[in-house]
């Protein structure tokens, strides 16, 4: 029996979609092990699936409701840290395994344990600006401060420089006890010259480039028949489509939540506010924990969000308008990008936005022809990414 060690670090955002990657493998006979964080909704989940985890790393959780953010010089110890448990424990994980997925550049350990084991090795983001291209900048790494005035190119160079600074001289020590040779070049060595990009080529294309084969496999996700709450759906049936209000596990920036529900109740909707990781609540709000997004998003006027890859697909492909309001992290700015860029809504800065221009945001969300693009473009989203890319990866074996 074929079998695939799936690895990963971050949120329920870089979890799930190999979760559904998982799945898919499992439905076409593969055997399959994940390596998440060591929080207890992930370990639950898979083991709801019964898909074997490995925990790999300190919780998640607890980093991103930590009351301040951490330093620079936290985060790269941090880093450091999970580099070196990454080699302690992939290396047992991927025994008996004929692959390793990795998805994200915290998996910078992974790809030398799978050329140690002789393993095939793939690369997986979940977003095109993770993928160095003179049509678009790098994504804002956490503890790095965001250079002003380069060009496309020179913005990749400093990034592949600061990630060779991070990373260099640990992972060639681990690779020479392996009897790897060095790398020169950390972040485009994780990268490979062929990664597997999981986004819907409708929402999060990739523009070509040249030095890289890009494999865009259509996003990853999988079907998802909870039903929503009796009361959530009491609520639903009450009134008129209400306004989503969430940020997963992004904490917003202040006011942001609050001025969503002003400007929605302006217009004349009610609101709807996720929880999420920060807990978030708002007076006189109707709160929701974890619910099916894909039952709920199709009932709604329009989804405000932090621009993550999950959400933004969620969204678009339920055909609702959206207003994305990101922090200036990972890729949340570049899918509020898109969504403005598609012209399903709108986007804002978070760090910067001000009360008029999210009232400036809603109305140009929530106008008749913004709701017409959304179903649209929602019409095209393609639900077939995760047996695409679990197809592609055992003909690759075979």
């Amino acid at each position: 029996m074929t079998r695939v060690l799936l690895s990963t670090y971050g949120t329920r955002g870089d979890v799930e979609p190999l979760v559904a990657l998982a799945v898919e493998l499992r439905a076409l006979g593969a055997d399959v092990r994940m390596c998440t964080p060591p929080d207890e909704e992930f370990t639950d989940r898979l083991a709801g699936l019964g898909i074997e985890s490995v925990p790999v790393g300190p919780p998640v959780r607890a980093l991103m409701n930590a009351t301040a953010p951490p330093t620079s010089a936290e985060l790269t110890r941090y880093r450091t840290e999970l580099l070196e448990t990454q080699f302690a424990v992939l290396p047992a994980a991927a025994g008996g395994c004929d692959a390793l997925v990795a998805a994200g550049l915290a998996q910078v350990a992974a790809r030398s344990v799978a050329e140690a084991a002789g393993l095939r090795y793939v690369y997986a983001t979940y977003a095109a600006v993770n993928l160095p291209s003179p049509h678009h900048a790098p994504p804002p790494r956490p503890g790095w401060p965001e250079p002003a005035g380069a060009d496309h190119a020179e913005l990749w160079e400093l990034d592949a420089q600061r990630v060779n600074a991070q990373f260099r001289e640990p992972l060639n020590a681990h690779r020479a006890a392996l009897g790897l040779p060095p790398v020169d070049n950390v972040r485009d060595h994780v990268y490979s010259r062929r990664p597997w990009l999981a986004a819907d080529p409708a929402l999060g294309p990739w523009p070509e480039t040249a030095g890289l084969e890009v494999v865009q496999t259509g996003a990853w996700t999988q079907v998802d028949d909870r039903p929503l709450p009796a009361e959530l759906t009491a609520f639903l049936d009450a009134g008129p489509p209400p306004v989503y209000v969430g940020f997963g596990s992004i904490g917003a920036a202040p006011n942001i939540a609050r001025w969503s529900v002003e400007a929605s109740r302006a217009r004349g909707h009610r609101v709807l506010v996720s929880r999420g990781w920060a807990d978030l609540a708002v007076e006189g709000c109707f709160a929701i924990g974890d619910v099916n997004h894909q039952r709920l998003f199709g009932r709604l006027a329009a989804v405000v969000h932090h621009g993550g890859a999950g959400t933004t697909q969620t969204a678009a492909r339920a055909g609702v308008p959206q207003v994305a309001v990101p922090i200036r992290v990972a890729d949340n700015p570049y899918w509020a990008g898109r969504v403005a860029a598609s012209g399903v809504g709108a986007a804002l800065d978070g760090p910067t936005a001000t009360f008029e221009a999210l009232t400036a945001a809603f109305d140009t969300a929530l106008a008749p022809e913004t709701r017409a693009r959304a179903k649209a473009l929602g019409a095209g989203i393609r639900t077939d990414g995760a047996t695409t890319a679990a197809r592609l990866l055992l003909d690759q074996l075979r």
